[in-house]
């Protein structure tokens, strides 16, 4: 059993559960919670009955961001330095292994999502929300900072320039729905709903052959960066390694067998 204070951890089906439960602090993401939350992956990557991951919020809130109150330097550090040198250390490692976890992982923020709250959930591959969560980036207005942990890559690509710069720059709280119809996030749902709606999200990603998430990430990345021409010769490149791969067997003979495909046991 893992041992923790700041997050809460369970299962359901092929669902993994990581649950931000400081409530206290509307789930700041201080360091112990940061650590917890690394632990905790590493424990769900290892175990081949979890599938996917849901990553939420105990209480009112998703995630408040930095733990402001808690911030302080260390040694003969400026504040600057040792916030620094804690995002080389474990900061950034765990929101690179969201970014690359090899199990699909969906936010389910149920309610304020602000600054690095909001970055954690964006490093998901798939983000619901409660129609009444909202999503903040208060870091230049508030508190004359940049957006961080991969915020400014998101928002610029999710967004564009102009409605990025509006959002970093006024501090505006974007509701769900609006998130959705921005193309932020991916749906908003009631929130008494969220909970389920999420595991049926986790479970029906999770079913997917395990190796398609990295595939997928990959290829929208690429999209993102080269030209027409050029993502089709990826696309066709791919499909000639996968179409010899176990999942693609394995989903033919499902369909001319007329049932649903198993990929448990799949690795290619």
């Amino acid at each position: 059993m893992l041992d923790t204070t700041q997050i809460e951890v369970s299962a359901e089906g092929t669902v993994a559960t990581l649950a931000l439960a400081n409530e206290a602090t509307r789930n700041a993401l201080n360091l112990a919670m940061q650590k917890e939350l690394l632990a905790a992956l590493d424990r769900i990557e290892a175990d081949p009955a979890a599938r996917a991951v849901v990553l939420t919020g105990r209480g009112k809130g998703f995630c408040s961001g930095a733990e402001l109150g808690g911030l302080r330097a260390e040694g003969s550090e400026t504040l600057g330095e040792t916030v620094a040198r804690q995002m080389d250390e474990t900061t950034h490692p765990l929101i690179e292994r969201l970014r690359g976890f090899p199990k699909p992982v969906i936010a389910a923020v149920n309610g304020a999502a602000a600054g690095m709250g909001a970055s954690l959930a964006l490093a998901c591959d798939m983000v619901v929300a409660a129609e009444t969560a909202f999503f903040v980036f208060p870091f230049a207005p508030n508190l004359g900072l940049v957006p961080d942990c991969g915020a400014t890559w998101h928002l610029a690509r999710r967004l564009g320039p102009a409605r990025a710069m509006k959002l970093a720059l006024t501090g505006e709280r974007l509701a769900g729905p609006d998130a959705v119809a921005l193309g932020l996030i991916a749906e908003a749902t009631p929130a008494d709903a969220l909970p389920r709606h999420a595991q049926q999200l986790a479970t029906a990603a999770g079913a997917a052959p395990p190796h398609m998430v990295a595939e997928l990430r990959a290829a929208f990345d690429a999209a993102l960066t080269q030209d027409f021409t050029a993502q089709l010769e990826y696309e066709r490149r791919r499909q000639r390694t996968l179409l010899d791969g176990e999942a693609f067997a394995e989903g033919t003979t499902a369909f001319l067998e007329k049932r649903a495909p198993d990929f448990r046991k799949v690795r290619s």
